[in-house]
């Protein structure tokens, strides 16, 4: 197979940008290894700087006619006081609160609006295994699809293929590892009508809940490498750590099994090069963010659109690839607000998360928490660094 350009990864960045140089005409195919979009355990926060996108290509309508909760700011529940974070409400945006909705439903909207482009094509289960380089420029990538292997000859690759990126491996690009200030463990739990829990509690560890209508989906999050010694402390201990935090749901949470709870080991990192010849790297596989603040898929989004911005215009104006300059004009816009972001989240935020297993926010509340509660102008600060973000990017006609 031939196309011009080759996304590997159908998540919010490899969608968004497969989107967006379908729309300028840019012929485009996008691997997406599994068979669907649906797939528990990934962030559902459409923050404002996404939400202004889509308003700009003219979908608010049809996009806020999917199901969603809408949270006009972030609070966040130690000690028995609530203390808001980030107020969304000053934000100059049309939209000015975090969209709650299910990853899957965002990428059907995404697919949707692309596959009215002639030169857009989603493969579904397609794997990008390894890169097809010719005289030291990535020319394509080779993948694994259910009719077997397929080779694919691109102009441009552009790797979207999330934290664990095989091509950033392939293409000898090392990313810098960060301090994550937190592991996850993902559960679910039934949801009753009218039920209500905070969005997020601090005590021994924190409980993020996120509601899906007719299930809770909880985020619980531990310190970094402590998942062995939590399971070593047995399961009737870790249903009473989370039974603290909502104690109506006691009796299904004692239901739940190891089986049962997901573990995300945390990771943060980023890639000093985000290209080479042929190859730009965007979104996890060239900065892994931290859960912290729901701001990935938001940072993804920004590396798509900057993408499209810059290296789409070279693409409709000449053939071949694209020079190397191209790419690095696109590392050069979004490396800056990758690293502040993760700055953020592993110094400011982290001290809202646990350090040790032993840690109970009820008891000591942290220093951060307090300065917010003070500070009332800093939840507006917050709100716009965690809304729009350091360099929020628009899409150019």
């Amino acid at each position: 197979m031939r196309t011009r350009v080759l996304v590997a990864g159908g998540g919010p960045a490899g969608m968004m940008a497969g989107l967006l140089l379908a729309r300028q005409g840019v012929e485009v195919t996008v691997l997406e290894k599994h068979a669907d979009f649906l797939r528990d355990f990934r962030g559902d926060t459409v923050h404002p700087s996404t939400l202004e996108i889509i308003a700009e290509l003219g979908w608010s309508r049809e996009f806020l006619a999917l199901p969603h909760d809408r949270m006009r700011e972030v609070s966040v529940r130690m000690g028995g006081r609530t203390v808001t974070i980030a107020d969304f409400s000053r934000l100059k945006a049309r939209h000015p609160y975090i969209a709650f909705m299910p990853q899957w439903d965002f990428l059907d909207f995404l697919y949707g609006k692309a596959a009215a482009y002639p030169g857009f094509r989603l493969m579904r289960s397609a794997e990008a295994t390894g890169l097809i380089v010719e005289d030291g420029r990535v020319a394509g990538a080779r993948a694994t699809t259910a009719e077997g292997p397929i080779e694919i000859g691109a102009d441009l690759v552009v790797a979207a293929d999330g934290r664990h990126s095989a091509l950033r491996e392939q293409a000898g690009l090392r990313p810098v590892a960060g301090s994550p200030p937190m592991d996850v463990l993902w559960f679910r739990l039934p949801r009753r009508e009218g039920e209500r829990v905070p969005f997020f509690q601090g005590g021994r560890g924190a409980l993020v809940a996120i509601d899906r209508g007719d299930f809770w989906q909880f985020a619980y999050t531990i310190p970094p490498g402590a998942y062995d010694l939590l399971k070593a402390d047995g399961l009737p201990a870790f249903h009473e750590r989370i039974a603290a935090f909502v104690p109506d749901l006691r009796e299904q949470v004692t239901r739940l099994g190891w089986d049962d709870v997901h573990h995300l080991a945390v990771r943060v990192d980023r890639l000093r090069r985000w290209h080479r010849p042929g190859l730009l790297c965007v979104g996890d596989a060239a900065h892994a963010m931290s859960p912290a603040g729901g701001v990935g898929i938001n940072l993804a989004v920004q590396d798509a659109v900057a993408t499209a911005n810059l290296v789409g215009p070279v693409l409709r104006g000449r053939t071949g690839p694209p020079p190397e300059s191209a790419l690095a004009a696109v590392q050069a816009r979004r490396q800056f607000p990758a690293k502040v972001t993760q700055a953020f989240q592993t110094s400011i935020l982290r001290e809202l998360y646990p350090k040790r297993l032993s840690d109970d926010t009820t008891g000591h509340v942290p220093a951060v928490f307090s300065l917010f509660r003070a500070l009332p102008p800093l939840r507006h600060l917050a709100g716009r660094f965690i809304g729009l973000g350091v360099r929020p990017e628009h899409v150019r006609d």
